[in-house]
């Protein structure tokens, strides 16, 4: 069986106007990716790389990436290793390993460079990819990331892993998944639900198991503890556009407005696009709003 017919054989919701293309990454792993390319695409617009949070996948991005579509540009969403369709080594979840893929997928498309845009912990890979590999990168989008840094939260890596340790799901109903997703998120896109959906596979029985296993989810939030984007800033030139989302926890968002102001003052080029309301998960939520977002700073010369 081929790669590529594997991965369309494991998924459980048809792409639509994605293409899935699997991509080898850095140490023969290979990624799902899901590409989306215009009728009519503008030339002049760069593409869109599109990176999810922890536990998530790129299915996450089908409003986003189907709204940039109808404006012209090109875009690609990625199952990052471990996650959704993608291989899932033992090894390489630090974040230069991440950052590394991501410029084989560039490769991989023949795009020079792109806009690459992350949620949650995707925030923090793209404000690194933008330090580590800045000359592909015309600018970093972290959509409710990109300024974690757990380390300042949880002096002790064992606070944090009790704290963030995910619920087992196993032997959760699908049934059930389905009505408790659509239940929490009335207000999404059917986009949005599908997306939140194919973070889990299913399995024969009709229960769900999380594609990222425990270990590999702890392993990436160890490396996330460790992570300091804002040791990063004052070394990145090029632009980023903050999408934080106020979810009316005050203590919580008071604090990421504290951290973006201070990564404002320490990048080069920074500005900030706030959703209020919104959730964690707001480019599920509001694809069209966060895709309107991204286009009109591509348009008015900020990305670029």
């Amino acid at each position: 069986m081929s790669a590529d017919h594997a991965l369309r054989n494991h998924d459980r919701f048809p792409v639509g106007d994605g293409r899935i293309v699997p991509v080898p990454a850095t140490g023969g792993v290979v990624l799902r990716t899901i590409a989306r390319t215009p009728l009519t695409a503008d030339p002049s617009l760069p593409p869109v790389l599109l990176i999810h949070g922890l536990a998530s996948n790129a299915r996450m991005w089908d409003g986003v990436g189907s709204a940039l579509a109808r404006q012209g540009i090109a875009s690609v969403a990625v199952d990052l290793r471990g996650h959704g369709l993608s291989d899932k080594p033992d090894t390489g979840y630090d974040f230069d390993t991440v950052s590394d893929d991501l410029v084989k997928v560039l490769d991989h498309f023949e795009w020079p460079r792109a806009i690459f845009v992350g949620q949650s912990w995707g925030g923090n890979v793209v404000v690194h990819s933008a330090h580590r590999h800045g000359d592909r990168v015309v600018g970093a989008v972290p959509v409710d990331g990109g300024m974690i840094e757990l380390g300042r939260v949880f002096a002790e890596w064992d606070q944090c892993a009790h704290a963030l340790r995910p619920p087992n799901l196993l032997g959760t109903r699908s049934g059930r998944m389905d009505a408790a997703i659509r239940s929490m998120h009335s207000d999404w896109p059917e986009s949005g639900v599908i997306g939140a959906l194919s973070n889990f596979e299913l399995l024969d029985d009709g229960t769900i198991r999380p594609w990222l296993t425990l270990d590999r989810h702890l392993a990436i939030l160890r490396h996330l503890w460790e992570h300091r984007p804002s040791d990063l800033y004052p070394q990145i030139d090029r632009p980023i556009l903050w999408i934080p989302a106020d979810s009316g926890d005050v203590a919580w968002t008071a604090n990421k407005d504290d951290s973006i102001e201070a990564a404002t003052k320490a990048l080069a080029k920074s500005r900030v696009h706030w959703f209020r309301p919104a959730h964690h998960d707001v480019h599920a939520q509001h694809p069209e709003r966060v895709a309107e977002v991204i286009v009109a700073n591509i348009k008015n010369g900020f990305l670029a």
